[in-house]
């Protein structure tokens, strides 16, 4: 975390936090989602302008991305100074980049090492690392099928219904708050 984020914290405590403003899709891309994209739909609704606008600021997406943690509930979120951002997840709080070597990065530069590997019943690989459950950029299949089928990966089946309580992630913290 960032020394001006954590000063900011010390000055002001009780900031209350922020709910329903910030997405993260299955390419490790962040959206901003203003009062016209809350009231269009849930993040993953797929309703037309629910999803935002997909940030493109190089500096602000770098600041996101070092202020980007979990609470002990399983939320997601970007300490934005002394105020907590809870992140809408598309899928999963991590999207993984995977090199034609078989190396795993994070969507935000962080590398880590594969400890299990899922596949859900829509194909999408999962998978588990240090750093928490995150699901294989699309566009890094064809490194990932390399690493299945040279059998350093051995896929376990998963339901896309059951990666939230298993994991130990919660995809839409906003949305708990509507049904507590």
């Amino acid at each position: 975390m960032d020394d001006i984020v954590k000063q900011a914290m010390a000055k002001w405590p009780n900031v209350p936090d922020c709910f329903g403003w910030l997405g993260l899709d299955g390419r490790g891309d962040w959206y901003l989602r203003d009062d016209a994209a809350q009231a269009a739909g849930a993040f993953t609704s797929g309703a037309q302008g629910a999803k935002g606008s997909r940030l493109q600021h190089e500096k602000l997406i770098d600041f996101i991305q070092r202020n980007y943690a979990a609470d002990a509930d399983g939320r997601w979120y970007f300490q934005n100074g002394p105020q907590r951002v809870y992140v809408e997840l598309q899928h999963t709080p991590w999207v993984w980049r995977v090199s034609s070597s078989g190396e795993v990065a994070s969507h935000s530069g962080l590398p880590t090492q594969v400890s299990a590997s899922y596949l859900d019943e829509a194909g999408h690989l999962y998978l588990a690392t240090p750093l928490g459950m995150g699901l294989v950029h699309t566009a890094d299949m064809e490194h990932a099928a390399a690493m299945v089928e040279a059998g350093h990966w051995a896929p376990e089946d998963v339901s896309q219904a059951t990666l939230e309580s298993r994991f130990g992630f919660l995809r839409s913290p906003s949305a708990r708050l509507k049904t507590t």
